[in-house]
Formats: C-alpha cells, structure tokens, sequence
C-alpha cells in the first residue's frame, strides 16, 4: 500500500541556522522558499523531500507517505473510514503547497500527522545541484531515508502501521543504554532496510530522534565528517557500522536538537527470503555518542515475541 517516505516536514525555531544547516552541511538544494518563509530542500529531482518550516516545536511536524496512485489513496482512505480513523482531504491549495496531485491525512498513534500522498512533482530540467558539491543521494523508489521517533505507545504505533498500512517488520534492537531497557522496532515498505523506526518513551521531549539522508559515494561521508570537525559542528555520534541495516554513518546535532544522521550503503530486504532477527547493540563498531539530548526514560515496549506478523 504505502510505498516510500516521499517527504518529511520539519518545525523550527531557527529557519536562518537551519538554512546554513541544510545547505552548507548536509549539501541539500533550496529549491524553492514559501511566502511564510519556508524552505523546500531538494534530495533529487522532485520539487522538494524536506520542508523547513518557520515557528514550530523544533520537531517533525508531518510525514508524507508515497502511495501507487489514485487508487492507492482510495484504498488507504478506506482502510482508515473502516477502522474508524478520521482524515481530512488535501485542497487544492494544500496539495500546492505539497507539491502533490492529492493527499489524505490522519494523526497517527504518537500525534504525528501522516500524509498519504500521490502524484508528487518532478522538475526533470532543473537538475539537482548541492551546493556541496555532493554527487546525489540515494532516494528513488526507496524515498527520502528513514525516520526514527519517540513515542508514547508502541503497541497503537504497530498496529497502525503494521496492521493496517501495510508495512514489514524488519528487526528489533534491544538494548540498555544507561542502564535503561529500550526496544526499537524497524519497519521498511520497500527494499530500503526501514523507512520508520519507533521507541516507546511516554515523555519524549521531541517526538523525532533523527532522520537519516544516504549519500552515493563513501568519500561524501567522510568529506561530511571533516567539514563538521572544521566548521565546529557539533557531531553527536562518531563513525560507525550498524548491526542491522550495515549502515556506515555518523550522526550530526541540528539547530533543533535532533540529529541528522548521515549515511553510505545500507543494506536491502528482500521479503521474499527476510527474517526478522533480534539484536542486542545498535553497532558492530563505532557510534560512540559524544553530544546528545537526555537519555530516552525507561521504555515498556510491548515484547517482540508478542508483536507478531
């Protein structure tokens, strides 16, 4: 049903850090300003995969979840009116402002309001230009990268979007950072590892950890990396390898808080031989944490073995 992250829609508080940020760190294209202000950041070809908008709770404010077409929007808003969530239809002036053909949107369990989109709109000949230098970052059919947020019930998280968008569960991370249990569930709706992770954290100052961005070639992340050490940028996590997903990254602190995190490689599902495993650490080597928020509070999240597929 759903089939990519296709944009992301940030709050802030600080639009002119964010975009020093956006552009001469991440190497994102301003490819259009609103009239409020706004930035729409470009990954690719499409008009925009990050709104930056001005005045918000230095969080994520909206998810936009691509569909197959229109008649991937009429399934999902049937999905929703059979399961009595209520949504609101895109305008005219909406889908504008989103770049879209159409759009449906509900809150999701953690009050996050997710977008479900289709027809979003390419500007073929005006190619992607970073103002880095960066060769291109891996988007596509996989979207924009993924997502992981804190939220206040992972159980209403899983069923929502397990149960009735559709997606697979990739993995579990269970581990105890500062002597503190916390479950991360992984779930992907394409070959992308995952495109959203959630933690339960009942009290989560911000709802959004990081987003993670890929770029194509190795060399990018460490040419990121050294710049961040150059220019002073905060870096909240060293170099490291994933366990799960293999991907080699390292985490940049934002204006807002959250982090960034910046990646190359990853790993793909394939559904038709995947397994859902469990893991104890977050990395096989690297990831050492160097700037962060407050360490999330105690997690209840609902056992994997009891989250079945």
């Amino acid at each position: 049903m759903i089939r990519a992250l296709g944009y992301i829609g940030l709050g802030v508080r600080d639009l002119t850090s964010w975009e020093t940020f956006a552009t001469g760190i991440l190497g994102l294209q301003i490819g259009s300003r609103g009239a409020d202000g706004t930035l729409y950041l470009r990954m690719d070809e499409r008009h925009h995969r990050i709104a930056v908008h001005p005045g918000g709770p230095d969080d994520v404010t909206y998810l936009g979840w691509e569909l197959e077409g229109e008649q991937g929007l009429r399934a999902v808003a049937e999905t929703l009116r059979n399961a009595g969530i209520a949504y609101t239809t895109g305008d005219a002036a909406a889908c504008r402002e989103r770049s879209v053909a159409g759009f449906i949107a509900c809150d999701d369990p953690a009050g996050i309001r997710a977008e479900f989109f289709w027809g979003a709109l390419v500007q073929r000949p005006q190619a992607f230009s970073s103002p880095r230098g960066i060769s291109g970052f891996h988007t596509g059919g996989e979207g924009v990268g993924h997502v992981v947020i804190a939220v206040p019930d992972a159980a209403a998280m899983m069923t929502f979007y397990r149960d009735l968008m559709g997606f697979r569960v990739s993995d579990y991370i269970e581990f105890t950072p500062a002597g503190r249990p916390v479950t991360i569930a992984f779930l992907h709706c394409n070959p992308r590892h995952h495109s959203l992770a959630f933690m339960q954290v009942p009290s989560a100052a911000q709802r959004l950890s990081h987003f993670m961005i890929q770029v194509h070639e190795l060399d990018e992340v460490g040419r990121t990396y050294s710049l961040c050490e150059r220019e002073d940028v905060p870096i909240a996590v060293t170099l490291g390898r994933h366990v799960n997903d293999d991907m080699f990254s390292f985490y940049i602190a934002s204006p807002s808080g959250f982090t960034v995190e910046y990646g190359y490689g990853g790993r793909s599902i394939d559904d038709a031989n995947w397994q859902v495993q469990y893991y104890d650490a977050t990395s096989v080597w690297g990831h050492k944490r160097l700037v962060h928020a407050p360490p999330p509070s105690p997690a209840v999240t609902a056992q994997p073995e009891r989250i079945t597929r």
